[in-house]
């Protein structure tokens, strides 16, 4: 399933919270993107316990318990995880893993939040999620019986949202400086090979393990080789190689900030092209973020970073044309503003010709 829209972490946290105590609610998303943390969240704010069962682990007689004979009838018996006294938050984790039989099973659990005579403590929650069939992870197809019985919802990630997250859980610093530049790495759609690529749950490793490095600041207890096997064992190839040249940068104080306001200037050595090349796609991004797509909404901020702007692009291109002619090309659909490019026209012709 792929909805039209989708939510935020905070939306779906809003979802849940209204809607999740009436209805069963099925959250749909790629792995890694917090899905079962929200879950927890959200079991944690209605103060009630949370028992999680993973789909693609179940067998239909882990739903609906064994037979057990009493007196001159039989009667099925839940297990002790399901069968509570108190209300909890019953998270059906991978549901659309499991298979049909067990699909079947969840039926009455979901429609009425029974199994057999045994009944969901008033005051439970029913809460399911899964993959898409385009993330690559284990889907079966949901049957139209168990579609019909949930409130479906597709969360989205949100860089904002998971940075303010990511300072309050502390993680590296690193970690959290080079997706504040770089927000469009936080997640890449899982490829087609067999290859680590980037969600929020690789990059939190990324920090765990460099934590674990005792990896400070300065990164000197942390060898690059080391360096690269913990980039490379997360994150998309491609977001590895930049931030390996954002941790060198880091060493090497080759800042972004820096460069814009005149501290540093840009990294013109040989050896150190993996570092001009980070800090010139980040200074595109950087533009694209703060420059407005109208020129009468530009504030003063705005207006020394555009002035800035067009000297460092000037700069740059003395250094390496190909990478200057990047910062104001058009790239996966984004452009800088009409107004600035109008400026570098009129300042740089041949760059923007070229390009």
């Amino acid at each position: 399933m792929n909805l039209p829209f989708s939510v935020t972490p905070t939306e779906l946290f809003e979802l849940l919270l209204n809607l999740a105590p009436i209805r069963p609610v099925f959250i749909w998303g790629a792995p890694g993107i917090g899905k079962s943390a929200l879950v927890q969240k959200f079991a944690d704010e209605v103060g009630l316990p949370c028992v999680s069962l993973l789909g693609s682990q179940l067998a239909p007689e882990d739903i609906i318990g064994i037979p057990q004979i009493r007196g001159n009838t039989s009667e099925f018996l839940p297990p002790k995880m399901i069968a509570r006294s108190e209300p909890y938050v019953l998270f059906l984790d991978e549901l659309n893993a499991c298979s049909q039989e067990v699909q079947k099973a969840f039926y009455s659990l979901i429609h009425e939040r029974r199994v057999a005579e045994y009944h969901l403590p008033e005051g439970s929650v029913v809460i399911g999620a899964g993959n898409r069939s385009q993330d690559g992870a284990i889907v079966k197809t949901m049957s139209s019986a168990l579609v019909n019985r949930m409130f479906h919802v597709q969360l989205a990630v949100n860089a904002k949202e998971w940075l303010e997250w990511a300072y309050n859980a502390e993680l590296h610093p690193w970690v959290i400086d080079y997706i504040t530049q770089r927000p469009d790495h936080l997640f890449s759609e899982p490829p087609k090979s067999e290859e680590p690529y980037s969600t929020p749950r690789s990059w939190h490793m990324v920090s765990d393990a460099l934590k674990e490095y005792h990896a400070g600041e300065d990164g000197k207890e942390l060898s690059p080789d080391i360096l690269r096997v913990l980039a490379y064992g997360c994150l998309t190839p491609s977001h590895a190689g930049m931030f390996l040249a954002f941790t060198k940068n880091v060493r090497n104080k080759y800042l972004l900030a820096a460069i814009i306001k005149g501290d540093e200037v840009w990294p013109s050595r040989p050896e150190d092209r993996d570092i001009l090349y980070f800090v010139a796609q980040s200074f595109r991004a950087r533009l694209l973020h703060d420059l407005p797509r109208e020129k009468q909404k530009l504030n003063r901020d705005a207006q020394q970073l555009a002035h800035r702007a067009k000297m460092l692009i000037k700069q740059l291109s003395q250094i390496n044309y190909e990478l200057a002619q990047m910062v104001v090309s058009a790239e996966e659909g984004k452009t800088l503003p009409d107004w600035f490019m109008v400026e570098i026209v009129r300042d740089l012709p041949r760059l923007v010709q070229a390009g």
